[in-house]
Parts: C-alpha cells; structure tokens; sequence
C-alpha cells in the first residue's frame, strides 16, 4: 500500500511535470547532495582521482561538480520516463547511425550490444526499440519491491524493449525468426561467485563480467557498442560501432576488452557523465577466492 501511495501520489504527479520546472527542482537536489549533505563524496571523489591521475585537483573538482548537476538530472529525468511520450523520448534520445545495426538486420544477425552506465541509459531504454529494425530485449535486476518492479518493467517496455530478469536469462528469446538485439551493462561491479575477466580500466585492475561475452559465442551474435553522448542539459544520442560481425574467430576475452577499451575512451571525451558514485571497483582479484590464479587469456586488441 505504502509503494502504491508514493507511486501515485507523488513519483506520477513530479513525473507529468514540464522539463523547466523538473530541472529547477534539479538545481535544488544538486545543492543538496553536493554542498550540504555530501552524498558518496568520498566514493565520487575517489573513484574520478585514480581514474584520471593525470589531471590536476582543479580538473577532479570541476568533473565532480559537474557530475553531481548531471546526477540530479539524470534523477529527474529517470522519474520523467513514467509519463515521457514516445515523440518526446524521440525528440531528447537520437540515434544517428541506425544503419550500423540494420545492416546486420537485412543479414539476419541478432545483436549482443555492449554498453555502459553514461549519458542516459533510462531515456535510453524508452526510446531504443523505436529507432532500430530489430526486436530489442535487456537483462536487469528485479528490485525489492514487487510492486515497483512491475512499474519498472512496464515503464522501460511500453514503446517495445522486453525487460527479463536476470534469474530467467535462459528464457531470452534467441530462437526468434525477427533479429533482436540484447542488451547488456558491462561496467557493473561483479558478483562474488562470478569468475571476472581481469584487465586495467581507468587506470585500474578492474574485474569485467564475462556474461555478455558468453551469450555472444553460446548464440553466435554479430557485437555492436552503444554509446550514449551528451549533448546539453536534456538531450541526447547514440552512436552504434559495430565491435564484429561474428565472435567464433576471436580470442577468449576479446569482446570484453575491446567493448570496455571503447566504453574507456567514450568516458574520457565526456567524463562527467560516467555513473562515479557507483563502487565499481569495490571488489579486488583477493575477493574472488575460487578464481584467485584464473582470467581468461589476454587477448590482442585493436586500438579504438
């Protein structure tokens, strides 16, 4: 009863609010959660320093600055996307090369799209299936509440992406005759009982979960990487790059590492609009007892 009062009482009636006034009510959160409270200052601060050591403390303070204007957008935003309007979504998340995936369309190929937690990837989910030839489906992780993932699910779903729960991955719709693209993070911090791939992102020795990399060989998939930019306060598009065509030619470990070197570098061009305040590398190579001496053989990656 509880999530049904905050639901419709107040998430649905912010959500129908204009643009203007949602971005006010932004400026106020930011003040907030940056000069008052603080919120993961020391996580945000942290993670921004050893990914770019290069640069001075006054370029780490004003990527952090900036990242804390862009999160309470990106709240705000996320909240935006109960009632957002299928001409709306389009308008604010482009795609500018959708003929990199119809290609791979007119051949009959199904997609693993690599991706990770920049720009906006909620706008994103509303708005993708919209724009390409191909069925799309996305992995998540069910929420607590029942009640609100069925919300979520049904927001996320409404203009055509299928959202499965990643306890049914098995149930992904590879057999369908239509070319789906799947969907999948790969800058999440891995579970425990996970077996990573390890390599050096942002400066750092960083687990990579294997899973999208082993859905591409099980299924014989073409890779794409999508990258969502930022263009200014509200608006946004994606640019796809076809990763390959077919991964059976290619080294245990390749998609992982070129698909985390293009999300890399798509970070540094605009690296306020990176997910900081996540504890991504809160997990080391000592933390996975099981797998301690493993990894998957290092593979030769192209420069991107």
């Amino acid at each position: 009863m509880k999530d049904r009062i905050l639901y419709y009482g107040l998430i649905v009636p912010f959500s129908k609010l204009p643009f203007p006034v949602l971005y006010f009510l932004s400026d106020i959160a930011c003040f907030i959660l940056y000069r008052v409270i603080g919120y993961r200052k020391a996580v945000i601060g942290g993670n921004i320093r050893r990914s770019f050591p290069d640069k001075s403390e006054k370029e780490h303070k004003a990527i952090e600055k900036e990242f804390y204007s862009h999160f309470c957008d990106l709240i705000v935003e996320s909240v935006k996307t109960f009632t957002i309007s299928a001409e709306e979504s389009l308008k604010r998340m482009k795609v500018v090369n959708a003929e990199v995936v119809d290609e791979l369309f007119e051949k009959g190929r199904h997609i693993t799209a690599l991706g990770g937690h920049n720009g906006n990837w909620e706008l994103y989910a509303t708005a993708c299936d919209m724009q390409i030839k191909h069925d799309t489906v996305a992995l998540y992780t069910p929420l607590s509440s029942a009640f609100f993932d069925k919300i979520m699910r049904e927001s996320r779903s409404r203009y055509g992406l299928q959202m499965i729960p990643t306890s049914k991955n098995n149930e992904m719709p590879v057999g369908s005759t239509k070319p789906t693209m799947f969907i999948f993070g790969i800058d999440q911090c891995p579970r425990a009982s996970q077996r990573p791939y390890w390599m050096e992102f942002l400066n750092q020795e960083t687990g990579v979960q294997y899973g999208a990399e082993k859905f591409a060989r099980t299924n014989d998939t073409a890779v794409v990487f999508g990258n969502i930019k930022k263009l200014k306060r509200g608006y946004y598009e994606v640019e796809y790059q076809l990763v390959c065509e077919s991964v059976s030619d290619k080294p245990s470990g390749w998609v992982i590492e070129q698909g985390t070197r293009m999300l890399e570098k798509k970070i540094r061009e605009q690296p306020a609009y990176w997910l900081w305040s996540h504890k991504r590398w809160k997990r080391k190579r000592e933390d996975f007892d099981c797998h301690k001496d493993e990894n998957v053989s290092a593979p030769e990656v192209t420069p991107v």
